[in-house]
């Protein structure tokens, strides 16, 4: 199973609804992946299959080996919806 880790400075309140609304959106999509949250700090150091979080946050993912997906708006479940149907 694929894991998904939604990132965020803190880790606590925008990735934890980022993280619910993935859970939501892969249900409605019929796709299974392990999604939990973190703050940025930890993710450095986790692995996981995508790593999605707001534009500025995950760009400092970027190393070459991970695939990181940044999104405009954290809150928008389309575009969110997006990134899990080509990336899960």
């Amino acid at each position: 199973m694929k894991k998904v880790l939604v990132v965020c400075g803190n880790g606590l309140g925008s990735s934890m609804i980022v993280e619910m609304n993935a859970k939501q959106i892969l249900k409605d999509l019929q796709k299974e992946a392990d999604v939990s949250h973190t703050d940025l700090t930890t993710a450095k150091t986790e692995q996981a299959d995508l790593y999605i979080g707001s534009e500025d946050i995950v760009s400092n993912l970027q190393d070459g080996s991970r695939h990181v997906v940044g999104l405009k708006n954290l809150l928008d479940k389309n575009e969110l919806r997006t990134a899990l149907d080509q990336h899960v």
